[in-house]
């Protein structure tokens, strides 16, 4: 049979006895078509086993394709042609043959000349059968094709129409063109149309549930949206759920009877109200917040006070009397029960960084309570401790509420910090509204504003800070227990550098896995030289600033290519190079005996320092000045040394002194700084008596105490503190009022360790043991 050209195609297979249009567009393609039009030969149809290939070689045909005659062959204007083809026979490919503008093959056409069976008849009925089954389900084929085929009893020209309908892989179709006998290919299709139709229906299945969903659905909507007009005419709650929702939060939270009474009366109101209203909105968060309330539920106390103990001394190093007070507080707890103990509440006074908020949360950890805590500093606004009215919008409760939900049991750990600056302005006194709140006689029944029914809070365990006293209500102050924390020498700072602060700040720079070491000497310089403070939250920075710069040199060092530390050791030149050079210096105090220059002792809110007062006498008109920002008592107290020195001149050897030609001026350095009190009154006598005399005060003593006119030493307070001010700065001489004794034997005993106390009645005391012979001692 002489060579026929082929067209290759993509995803379709051409059965004989079928009618198909194709579209051709590659070249070579047209070429095949052009020649087997113009020369009325057949067209070999081939389908493509790799539809990837624009040029498809011979490798990528398949063996079986059908010859076709080209009925119509129209151009379309985008460069395509439309070619209408009729498939006549099959044909099974010697060869392919490239040689000129076209691939041309060398066929053999394929004939079945066997006979059919007697069950080829049921097999087409089935096929059909099943074929009508699959149009019907298929969206894409008309109805139609099932009638025509009911009229085909040819079975060869009834499989290959089938074959050619059916919407299956390339593959399977071309499987059933090789398939020379008909009853075969029945067979199969039978297959086929069987597996398709399942998965039709399955899809149809699928389709159907998600439309019946979607309509449940767009009923559903239809009729809450009906429900909710019909609601919103008769004022009922948009959603009944949310109402019944709530009622069952309302029995969950076990509430008091008269509670649970009021909250289910708001809970009625609320069904009553239209949803989008404001006043609704306020009642629903008000039945929320009584419902989330632990009106019941606490904690079991575990008031171990072995674990007490050791809990203490694991967070807090020293403070060895507070810790005390503290295990005797929770011994009371352990023995009253819910008896008198309870209705305690601790005050930690003392100042910044020394460990008042986490001595709170020990007491917490050892109790096995939770811990909750909030801040008072700045607060001017009663409603902040009472909470809001409901008459507004957007009203809530106070803190005290919000931390009991917090909290979730009634019987926590509660630390208010900075009790102490609490203010008071046009909108109340918050401090007043703590009274309730921190009495054990009345906070059993805490009455909220926004709440509007008791709250117990009998079974809290208060616990406050405050920096100084003074500044708080005597009614408040009388409400608590008050537990003195003083600051931290040196040494102390020492062994919680060592043991709390340096390891955590290694853990916080990720230098865990370092062998970060810093000798005592050096942590003891960065101590005395780059912080001066009663606590030690300025240590604190330090040590993180310096954990840092070692962070950086490793993570350099390593970028660089060098091999990485993996053991720092800190000397004291290296922390000068990451910190600079000390911030601190003793140069303000005198380095020698002085004349006019005295040391006193001061207390602060940083724990306490030591004060040069410095007196100069000089001619003038009998004026006294004062500078280096002092207040008033003060000035008072200067005044009446001096009035003291010129009742007692002739005992001072003052007589030869001309009051009304001598101007007397009193400076303590450090003018930035405001200074008041009457404690400073024995070291400005002594200033005042030094620079008229001319005789040098001692630069080893420190002294405070109040002054009277008559030259009598009243007590001081702050003994602690300035006691460890003087220690702190290497002054281990020190005078205090006589009536002061009791406080000083209360220091612990490192506190007096290489300490000499002096205890004075009158200032004449005071000159004997400070001030000295002119050019000696």
């Amino acid at each position: 049979m002489p060579l026929v050209p082929v067209l290759p195609i993509r995803d379709v297979v051409i059965f004989p006895g079928v009618i198909a249009p194709l579209f051709v567009g590659r070249p070579r393609s047209l070429k095949s078509v052009e020649e087997a039009s113009l020369t009325d030969k057949n067209l070999l149809v081939v389908a493509q086993r790799d539809n990837a290939a624009d040029e498809p070689a011979p490798s990528d045909l398949y063996d079986v394709g059908t010859l076709c005659q080209v009925i119509q062959m129209v151009r379309i204007p985008d460069g395509s042609t439309k070619v209408l083809i009729e498939g006549v026979s099959r044909a099974l490919v010697q060869s392919y043959v490239s040689a000129g503008e076209y691939l041309s093959a060398d066929i053999i056409q394929m004939q079945y000349d066997g006979d059919l069976s007697p069950g080829a008849e049921p097999l087409r009925r089935a096929v059909l059968e099943q074929f009508e089954r699959y149009v019907n389900l298929h969206p894409k084929l008309p109805i139609e094709i099932a009638f025509s085929l009911s009229s085909v009893e040819d079975p060869f020209l009834f499989a290959d129409i089938v074959a050619s309908h059916i919407q299956v892989k390339i593959s399977e179709k071309q499987g059933l063109l090789e398939l020379l006998n008909p009853e075969d290919r029945m067979d199969r299709l039978l297959r086929l149309l069987v597996r398709e139709t399942e998965l039709l229906e399955m899809e149809h299945s699928i389709h159907d549930k998600v439309r019946r969903e979607m309509e449940r659905n767009n009923k559903e909507y239809y009729l809450k949206e009906q429900l909710k007009a019909i609601q919103a005419e008769l004022g009922q709650p948009e959603d009944v759920s949310e109402y019944e929702e709530l009622l069952r939060r309302i029995k969950r939270a076990k509430m008091p009877k008269e509670v649970a009474r009021k909250a289910t009366a708001e809970l009625d109101r609320l069904s009553k109200m239209p949803q989008m209203s404001a006043e609704a909105t306020v009642s629903r968060t008000y039945i929320e917040w009584l419902s989330d309330l632990p009106w019941k539920k606490k904690t079991a106390d575990s008031i171990d006070i072995g674990l007490a103990r050791r809990v203490l001394d694991e967070d807090h190093y020293g403070l060895d009397e507070v810790k005390e007070r503290i295990l005797e507080f929770l011994a009371v707890e352990r023995l009253s029960g819910k008896g008198a103990g309870r209705g305690q509440v601790l005050c930690f006074v003392g100042p910044p960084g020394v460990g008042k908020t986490s001595l709170g949360k020990s007491i917490a950890r050892a109790l096995g309570r939770k811990f909750v805590n909030f801040s008072l500093g700045g607060i001017r606004d009663e409603a902040e401790i009472r909470g809001h009215r409901r008459t507004y919008i957007g009203a809530l409760p106070g803190r005290i509420i919000q931390k009991m939900k917090q909290a979730g049991v009634m019987n926590p750990v509660m630390l208010m910090d900075e009790i102490d600056k609490v203010g008071t302005d046009f909108r109340g006194d918050p401090s007043s509204a703590l009274l309730e709140t921190l009495d054990p006689e009345q906070n059993k029944g805490f009455t909220d504003h926004f709440l509007e029914v008791p709250f117990d809070l009998s079974q809290v365990m208060f616990v406050t800070t405050a920096n100084v006293t003074h500044s708080i209500p005597r009614p408040l102050l009388d409400r608590m227990e008050l537990i003195s924390i003083p600051g931290y020498v040196a040494e102390e700072k020492l062994h919680i550098a060592t043991r709390h602060l340096w390891p955590r700040v290694l853990r916080e720079n990720g230098l865990e896995r370092y062998n970060v070491g810093i000798a005592d000497r050096t942590m003891s310089k960065i101590i005395t030289e780059y912080t001066r403070e009663a606590g030690v939250r300025g240590l604190d920075r330090q040590l993180s600033k310096v954990a840092r710069k070692v962070a950086a040199k490793i993570v350099n060092e390593s970028e660089e290519g060098k091999k990485p530390l993996r053991r720092v050791s800190l000397t004291m030149p290296m922390v000068k190079k990451f910190l600079g050079a000390p911030k601190l210096h003793d140069t303000r105090l005198p380095g020698r005996d002085s004349v006019g220059a005295a040391l006193g002792l001061a207390w602060t809110e940083t724990g306490g320092d030591v004060l040069v007062i410095e007196t100069a006498a000089m001619k003038g008109s009998g004026k006294v000045m004062f500078t280096g920002n002092l207040g008033d008592i003060m000035q008072e107290s200067a005044q009446a040394a001096l009035g003291y020195l010129r009742y007692r001149a002739s005992q001072y050897n003052l007589g030869a002194i001309k009051w009304d030609k001598t101007d007397i001026h009193v400076h303590v350095p450090e003018g930035a700084i405001p200074k008041d009190g009457p404690s400073a009154g024995v070291t400005l006598a002594l200033s005042m008596l030094s620079a008229l005399t001319e005789r040098p005060v001692s630069s080893s003593i420190a002294m405070t105490g109040e002054i009277t006119l008559l030259g009598t030493v009243l007590p001081i307070g702050g003994v602690r503190e300035k006691a460890l001010a003087a220690k702190r700065n290497g002054i281990k001489t020190v005078i205090f009022p006589k009536d002061n004794v009791v406080d000083v034997d209360e220091l612990a005993e490192w506190a007096r360790q290489d300490m000499t106390f002096h205890y004075v009645s009158n200032v004449s005391e005071v000159f004997s043991l400070a001030l000295l012979e002119k050019g000696g001692h």
